[in-house]
């Protein structure tokens, strides 16, 4: 195939950028980037289609990629640089959204030496934030995420640019209210992240199975999480910062869950 016009083709494909009602009904989004683009390969994505631009030299990278799809299509490179959001894009692939389901982040680890690590974002407002959360989530250990309530959606190009490709190597499930979760949250330790804690993180045992609770970037954790929190911590600040950004904070708390899990015991 190719494509020279915006044709109905590219249109719907354009679309997909910017309107994730589209990309939900087509059950596919696009995907931008050498990191992100390789990881959706490796870890075993559907690459339904793979464009590159007409008329121009490719590297080894994206020659040995196209290879692997039966029929890549070729466009205009102007074309292709709106689809990339940047100028002289090489790749842009279009790769199918997977299904919502819990079992998508395996099974539940009962002994702690095996303890697994899962992360709830509640009605995050900014694709940035999950994007980087989810690649922070990936760094430090843990096995899933969920996107919990209205939220920005984790294939939003800015979530995917944002996670660098972490979102093909961890599972990112949506669901919808707390009670949807709660249930096959129940052998997890559920700790909740909020400012007006009064138990440092650094004191928070965090090496047993756990789901950690991240909030609404304004205002934190909804009422049903916070009621179903076995625990509520705080990271301690100072200077003239009154908070932190919620995918920052939750960081942290990564950082903290994941150096307790690595230490030796005394």
């Amino acid at each position: 195939m190719k494509i020279t016009t915006r044709n109905a083709t590219f249109q719907q494909w354009q679309a997909l950028l910017t309107n994730r009602s589209k990309r939900h009904r087509a059950g596919e989004f696009l995907v931008q980037g050498v990191r992100p683009i390789s990881l959706a390969v490796e870890h075993g994505w559907e690459v339904r289609q793979l464009i590159f631009p007409a008329g121009r030299r490719l590297s080894d990278w994206a020659a040995s990629l196209l290879e692997k799809v039966p029929e890549p299509v070729e466009m205009d490179p102007e074309l292709l640089a709106e689809l990339g959001e940047k100028e002289e894009a090489e790749l842009v692939a279009v790769v199918g959204l997977p299904p919502d389901r819990l079992d998508r982040l395996g099974h539940h680890v009962p002994d702690r030496a095996g303890a697994p690590l899962y992360v709830v974002f509640d009605r995050p407002t900014s694709p940035g934030n999950l994007g980087t959360l989810i690649r922070s989530a990936d760094a430090f250990g843990a096995e899933g995420l969920i996107v919990s309530g209205h939220a920005a959606d984790p294939y939003d190009p800015r979530a995917v640019r944002a996670s660098t490709g972490s979102i093909f190597a961890l599972p990112v499930v949506r669901m919808g209210a707390a009670a949807e979760v709660l249930e096959w949250a129940a052998p997890l330790r559920l700790v909740g992240t909020d400012e007006r804690a009064t138990v440092d993180v650094a004191d928070a045992d965090l090496r047993g199975p756990t789901l950690l609770l991240v909030g609404n970037e304004t205002q934190g954790l909804s009422s049903a999480w916070r009621q179903a929190a076995d625990e509520m911590v705080r990271i301690p600040i100072g200077g003239a910062a009154s908070s932190l950004n919620a995918a920052a904070a939750a960081t942290i708390v990564l950082y903290e869950a994941s150096r307790q899990r690595t230490r030796r015991e005394p």
